[in-house]
This record gives C-alpha cells, sequence and structure tokens, in this order.
C-alpha cells in the first residue's frame, strides 16, 4: 500500500514524450534570448496564395444565454421577490377590496352607457322639431291673413261697383287672371310626383324627408320648376302646386330641406295643376316628350302621373302690397 502511494506521488504530471520527437532543447518564451530570435516563418511568395485566418467561434452567445436562462431560471426574478411575502391578509380587508372594485366597474360601466347614449342622440332634432312647428304656425297665421286679405279685396270690389255702377272690363280681368290675383276654373291636366317608396317620409322625429338618406334620390325644387317651365311654355294659363297658386312672385326653392311654394311649405307626394288645353299640356309633360328626363326620375324610383281634367279650380295666389312700383307715363 506504501509502496502504490509512493509511485502515485512520483507518477508524471504529463504523458512522457518519446525520445525520437523530444524537442533538443526548451526556452522558455520569457527568456532574454527568445526576445532576439526572429519571425520563424517563411516569407510569402508571389504565386503562394493568401488564406484568410480562421477565427475562434465565439463561445459566449446572447441566444445561448437565453436558452440557459429559459433552462434554469424560468421565473422572474420580481416574481419570485413578490411570492416572498407571506403577511396574511384578513376577510375584512379582502372583501372591502372586493366590493371597491366591483363599486368602481359599476360606475364606470354606467357613465360609459350614459356617454353612448349622449352620442346616438342627435341634439338637432329637438331644434328641427321646434323649428317645424314654429314654421307650421306661422304659415297658418299667414293663411289666415292671406284669406283676410282676399275677403276685404272681394268686399272692396263689392263697394267699387256700387258706387261707380260699373263693370271690370275684359283686360284688367284678364290681367288678374294672368297675375294670379283671382281665382280661376277651366279645363286641365294634374300631374303628380312623389319621392320614392325607400325615402322615409316620417316628420315626426323633427327629421324632414328630404334628409332622410343621402344616398337616395328624392324630389327637389329643380325637378318642380322643370315640369313648370314645360307647363308655362305649353300655354298653361294657371298653375298650383298642393294648392299654392303660382303668381308673379311665387317662386318654388329649397330653404334648407324643405320645398316652398312661395312662403308655404309643401311635401310629398307633390300635385301640379294646371289650367289650358289639356291634350296640349299632357303631351307636354308626358313620357314621349321628354324622354330624357323621365329615364332619369325612373332611375331614382320616381314615376310621374298624369290625368286630365274638365273642370279645375285654383285659388288666387297670395300677393303683397305694391309700395315703390308705379305705373309709367
Amino acid at each position: 500500500m506504501a509502496d502504490t502511494l509512493h509511485e502515485a506521488r512520483q507518477a508524471p504530471d504529463s504523458i512522457p514524450i518519446p525520445k525520437e520527437t523530444a524537442p533538443v532543447r526548451t526556452r522558455a518564451v520569457f527568456s532574454a534570448s527568445a526576445a532576439s530570435l526572429g519571425a520563424h516563418h517563411a516569407a510569402p511568395s508571389p504565386d503562394m496564395p493568401i488564406t484568410p485566418r480562421r477565427r475562434r467561434p465565439q463561445l459566449e452567445d446572447d441566444s445561448l444565454r437565453l436558452i440557459d436562462d429559459l433552462t434554469n431560471r424560468p421565473m422572474d426574478p420580481m416574481f419570485s421577490d413578490s411570492r416572498l411575502d407571506k403577511r396574511p391578509k384578513s376577510a375584512f380587508r379582502v372583501w372591502s377590496t372586493r366590493v371597491i372594485v366591483f363599486i368602481i366597474c359599476v360606475a364606470v360601466g354606467f357613465s360609459g352607457s350614459i356617454i353612448v347614449q349622449i352620442l346616438h342622440t342627435d341634439p338637432r332634432k329637438e331644434i328641427r322639431s321646434s323649428l317645424a312647428k314654429e314654421l307650421t304656425q306661422q304659415t297658418k297665421h299667414l293663411n289666415t291673413l292671406n284669406s283676410e286679405v282676399s275677403s276685404l279685396r272681394v268686399k272692396v270690389e263689392n263697394q267699387s261697383k256700387k258706387l261707380a255702377n260699373t263693370t271690370k272690363n275684359d283686360t284688367l280681368t284678364y290681367d288678374e287672371m294672368a297675375t294670379g290675383t283671382i281665382p280661376v276654373t277651366g279645363p286641365g291636366i294634374t300631374l303628380t310626383i312623389a319621392n320614392p317608396l325607400a325615402a322615409n317620409s316620417d316628420t315626426t322625429s323633427g327629421s324632414l324627408p328630404r334628409e332622410s338618406s343621402s344616398n337616395i334620390r328624392v324630389v327637389t325644387d329643380g325637378d318642380l320648376q322643370v315640369f313648370i317651365q314645360i307647363l308655362w311654355q305649353a300655354g298653361a294659363e294657371a298653375i298650383s302646386i298642393n294648392g299654392y297658386r303660382l303668381g308673379v312672385q311665387t317662386s318654388v326653392r329649397t330653404a334648407g330641406q324643405t320645398i316652398l311654394v312661395g312662403v308655404n311649405q309643401v311635401q310629398s307626394p307633390y300635385k301640379i295643376q294646371a289650367i289650358g288645353d289639356a291634350s296640349a299640356l299632357a303631351s307636354a309633360v308626358g313620357e314621349k316628350s321628354q324622354r330624357s328626363l323621365y329615364t332619369t326620375l325612373k332611375g331614382a324610383g320616381i314615376y310621374p302621373q298624369i290625368t286630365t281634367s274638365k273642370s279645375i279650380t285654383l285659388e288666387a295666389a297670395s300677393s303683397s302690397e305694391i309700395s315703390y312700383a308705379e305705373r309709367a307715363n
């Protein structure tokens, strides 16, 4: 046993080198004789290709560190530190926290629902509804005043006839009929044009029918003006829209989203009545004479209807007093 230990102590630290391969002389790198030695590399010849030196692979890589961390340390250090807190929590603290969180969630949900309702409501509907009611009241008041003016005018004419004991001549009667200041009766046609069925005609919500949808083509004031011009050119002597007579000071225009005849609001269906030669008027505004106009209207779902009548009565148009115009000499 002692011999074995003695041999182990005397065993060399490295494998012995054979004598045939042993160096003749060894020299330390840090010795003085090694410092004076030159390079032992052979001088490169011009024909010898230059090969780049291979770099040693980098053993320390970020990907290897990541794999090592995922394998050996999968838990985050901060999470590990949070698990060290072992303080007991009372039942009151737990339930109070839950109640507070529940109240906050309910408050946030309630406020969110209120905000969504506010965003979905259109405040302009109330304004439009109030304006529509005010316009209706003013229109009724204006119609009342017009009827009073007409009745007073009739009374004045009757009194004038009694005092002067004369009757109106044909020229004055023709002028009054042309200007629309007196009611007229005669044969003519009735042209009815309405918005397509897809257009919303509900006005109770404050939204007018012409603004129901921007993608739906509805009847405009331009359409009515085109038919009116055609009727005048065809020889119509008197025209009315939805019972409102067209006079010398009557216009057909759009105010906001509403069509007005003078100052009176009209809605679909629009009923245009014209007194004159019924056959000529019907032919002038018929589909055969106005093919392009009817094609455009039918493409939007609008189909005008024409009927002839032997007798149509149109009321007088509302006229304003003339303050500045005078008859020229």
